[in-house]
């Protein structure tokens, strides 16, 4: 699915909560994720936030290796990561494996969000890895669990 609007107005605060002023957006090449990463870098460039790179990778292929580095190599101050579970996950592994990419310093979408997604990858990888929820909730794999923030605790 492409991001709502409350998903990427809440992917923006939470960039913006974390004092980011640059981010690499990368995503999956389906028409939904690539719809998602140009919502995101349009909300990003009127947040008056830089974007270093907007990379995307393929949901099938021998190697990750080349898109993990192009995704890394540009040192944000936070990655932003949109598109389907098997993308996602091959990406992840392979920045996990291969580069000096750090989940607690990446924001993903809602689809990425789903349990089973993370599962791919796995929960004791993914530490400070956080998101947000089609409707804009935030949530933030935490002790290797997945914890989903009420609005109360979002300072809401």
């Amino acid at each position: 699915m492409t991001a709502t609007a409350a998903e990427v107005a809440a992917i923006v605060q939470l960039a913006r909560d974390r004092r980011a002023r640059t981010v690499v957006i990368g995503s999956g090449r389906t028409p939904h994720a690539r719809e998602s990463a140009r919502l995101i870098e349009s909300a990003w460039d009127r947040a008056e936030g830089t974007i270093l790179a907007t990379i995307t990778w393929p949901e099938t292929g021998a190697s990750w290796l080349r898109h993990a580095s192009r995704f890394a190599d540009a040192d944000p101050d936070l990655w932003v990561m949109t598109g389907p579970a098997t993308g996602w996950a091959q990406m992840t592994r392979r920045l996990l494996w291969s580069t000096p990419w750090r989940p607690e310093r990446t924001l993903a979408t809602a689809g990425i969000g789903d349990p089973g997604t993370l599962a791919l990858v796995g929960l004791s990888n993914l530490n400070g890895l956080a998101g947000v929820t089609a409707q804009g909730t935030t949530w933030l794999v935490e002790d290797d669990t997945l914890q989903y923030r009420t609005r109360t605790q979002e300072g809401r």
